[in-house]
């Protein structure tokens, strides 16, 4: 019998010749039609004719490229932030009538009292309602005289006194009197039962006096049921803490405390003033000396040189002038103060305005003192017309610094700001501050840009490059998927197996648990954990290890009910009955030959499950519960337009990235389905 060589027949069939002769013939018997193929490449082979597989397995490819080798090439990060000059209605400026006192200090080496300088502002606005021209506090080291020179200008003055006399009445509580009782319980001495009873007898109404041993008792009614305090009132004279001033001094003082002008009077070219110290208790002080300490005013100073600036001591030194003579001072150089209309205006030596004094302040919005003169005069006089006919809006041309593209101002070849006419709008806002508006160039950050050339899919509402985003949430969103479905196999693997190969009480604690983790409800949990997570402030890449160790926990039930079904059904067969035989561990029985036979089924379980898995994780990171900002997510990235009118508007957004989960999850369920009809060829007969 002529032998036969396998491989050679095999070369011989695939070069078209069978037999000498006779090249199309071929017989059932011929070995050139033997070809065995083993398991996994008859899978293999059937997993690749099932073109719907195929194309899922293609479209993961580029889900994988995408996500993991784009970045490398994009010049654009996830957190980067774009931003662009454009030209927008801005805040300008804002105008309002300075109704606060500005304070500043005029002796800088003297000390003042901070509760006396913080409450000066409350002080005049008492002063303004009384009509006074002068009010006195009692600081911690002495007192002070807040004195108004003019409507706008008060000033703090410290004094320095000496304390000469005290006079007037004093009251000392005695006791108290119970009518119901019909007895007095006394501070001090027993006055006896005689003044007992002439006071019960005098207790009538709520007030009233009697007299006793020639002394004048008065009593008040208290909160208590017929209980009445006690006071005796004596009048002292004159305490002098020196020598005796005489009568002239005494009706002098006695007469200033019924005067309303603080208590002021002179007596032999002196000047004293009396302070209350209780009702009927007086004090009189002597002046020695008097320091103004600091000066309040409702001016602001506005330079006639645009940017220029003013010292406090030039402040101070224009405001008492204003006040007094007109003329100052200041560095060696002349000055002079002087009204005109609503205004004062402080000039030069040589007679050139250097500055305007208005209590209608006019400033840049962010509060800079950078706005020339004419402007603030232009925006005070539409202010004054506004006011005048009850306008709210109203407009003002007027030119302003002009800016190039990048915002920056534009000068001419000599150095000097070039202007253009702007036109500005002044809206009265209900605070009654005026609003100024108008075009400016400024930098802002690029969101919601449509897609261009510089970014293919737009950017999003924090300024970020969505397409780069798509990128990096891909990483997470897939990487998610992975480790998930890692951790749930595992688990299931080796709960399932313990399960299936043990049986008895480890087969029931293992499938109560099972259960138990089937009742579980994840979305809940999720919820709950969420919020601790947040409560925590926890790092967003902590944050996503634990939503992905929660998710891998709470899955993996369902792999062992299949582990462990599988695996009842082949420990009884032969080959495992041949590995007991040969006495080989329970621990390599189990994962070295029950395992593997599983794998088919884990595979295919694993591949149906990580579009589940990605599903979950998006449903999470859209609700808020999973990754955090600024870790992109495919998730994350649709909850950034999750109001009605951000998915009307931006759909370059969302729906690129809803795209993207659809096809990797139909991706994965179409390998899933090649694999479980690759593995079990007879499902579809």
């Amino acid at each position: 019998m002529a032998s036969y060589n396998l491989n050679e027949m095999l070369k011989r069939s695939d070069k078209g010749s069978n037999k000498p002769g006779n090249k199309d013939e071929m017989h059932l018997d011929d070995a050139e039609r033997v070809k065995v193929l083993s398991p996994m490449q008859q899978v293999f082979k059937r997993f690749f004719r099932n073109r719907l597989a195929v194309f899922g397995l293609v479209l993961l490819g580029i889900m994988f490229v995408f996500s993991f080798l784009g970045p490398l090439f994009y010049p654009y990060g996830q957190t980067e932030i774009f931003r662009k000059y454009d030209a927008q209605k801005t805040d300008y400026a804002l105008a309002k009538e300075r109704t606060e006192f500005t304070s500043y200090v005029i002796d800088n080496e003297l000390e003042i009292d901070s509760t006396v300088a913080n409450k000066a502002n409350s002080n005049i606005l008492t002063m303004v309602s009384k009509n006074v021209d002068l009010m006195r506090t009692n600081g911690k080291d002495g007192f002070y005289d807040l004195v108004r020179l003019e409507d706008n200008i008060y000033v703090l003055t410290k004094l320095e006194t000496q304390k000469v006399a005290s006079f007037g009445s004093t009251q000392t509580h005695v006791g108290l009197c119970s009518v119901t009782q019909q007895s007095v319980t006394f501070d001090g001495e027993d006055l006896g039962e005689e003044f007992t009873a002439t006071a019960l007898k005098s207790m009538k109404g709520t007030s009233g006096s009697f007299e006793f041993d020639g002394l004048t008792y008065d009593y008040q009614k208290t909160s208590a049921p017929k209980t009445y305090d006690i006071y005796l009132t004596q009048d002292n004279g004159f305490l002098y803490e020196g020598s005796n001033l005489g009568a002239e001094f005494e009706s002098a003082a006695q007469s200033a405390t019924e005067s309303s002008d603080q208590f002021r009077f002179q007596i032999g070219g002196k000047e004293y003033f009396v302070v209350e110290v209780s009702e009927g208790s007086y004090e009189a002080y002597a002046y020695l000396n008097e320091s103004p300490a600091m000066a309040f005013t409702r001016y602001a100073f506005d330079a006639y040189e645009t940017g220029a600036s003013f010292s406090d001591e030039f402040k101070v030194q224009a405001l008492l002038a204003s006040c007094n003579t007109g003329a100052f001072e200041y560095e060696g150089a002349s000055y002079t103060i002087a009204p005109e209309e609503d205004t004062l205006v402080v000039r030069g030596s040589d007679g050139a305005e250097v500055a305007e004094l208005s209590t209608f302040v006019i400033r840049r919005y962010n509060g800079a003192d950078t706005m020339e003169l004419g402007l603030k005069d232009a925006i005070r006089e539409k202010v004054e017309l506004m006011t005048e006919s009850g306008e709210k809006t109203a407009t003002l041309t007027y030119p302003i610094p002009q800016q190039k593209e990048d915002g920056t101002y534009d000068y001419d070849e000599e150095g000097n700001l070039l202007y253009n006419d702007s036109e500005l709008t002044i809206t009265r806002k209900d605070t009654g501050e005026y609003l100024v508006n108008c075009d400016q160039i400024i930098l802002l950050i690029d969101i919601y840009a449509p897609p261009s050339g510089t970014h293919l899919l737009g950017t999003d509402g924090d300024g970020f490059d969505v397409l780069a985003r798509m990128m990096y949430g891909g990483r997470i969103s897939l990487m998610v998927g992975f480790v998930v479905v890692f951790l749930e196999t595992l688990l299931g693997v080796i709960m399932g197996g313990l399960a299936g190969y043990f049986g008895g009480w480890v087969d029931n604690i293992i499938m109560r648990l099972v259960d138990i983790f089937y009742c579980l409800p994840m979305m809940p949990i999720m919820i709950i954990i969420g919020a601790m997570m947040d409560a925590m402030r926890m790092d967003t890449y902590v944050r996503l290890m634990v939503m992905m160790g929660a998710l891998g926990v709470m899955g993996w039930a369902g792999i062992a009910r299949l582990v462990r079904g599988q695996i009842l059904s082949l420990r009884e067969q032969e080959f495992m009955v041949a590995t007991e035989a040969t006495g080989i561990r329970v621990k390599r029985r189990i994962f070295r030959h029950l395992v593997p036979n599983v794998m088919p089924q884990l595979i295919v379980s694993a591949t149906m499950g990580l579009g589940g898995t990605i599903l979950t994780e998006s449903t999470l990171s859209f609700l808020g519960l999973g990754v955090k900002h600024p870790l992109a997510t495919w998730g994350t990235m649709i909850n950034s337009v999750s109001t009605a009118s951000a998915m009307t508007h931006y759909t370059y957004i969302w729906i690129p990235v809803g795209m993207l989960i659809c096809l990797t999850v139909i991706a994965f369920n179409f390998v899933g389905d090649g694999l479980r009809d690759a593995f079990d060829p007879k499902g579809k007969r």
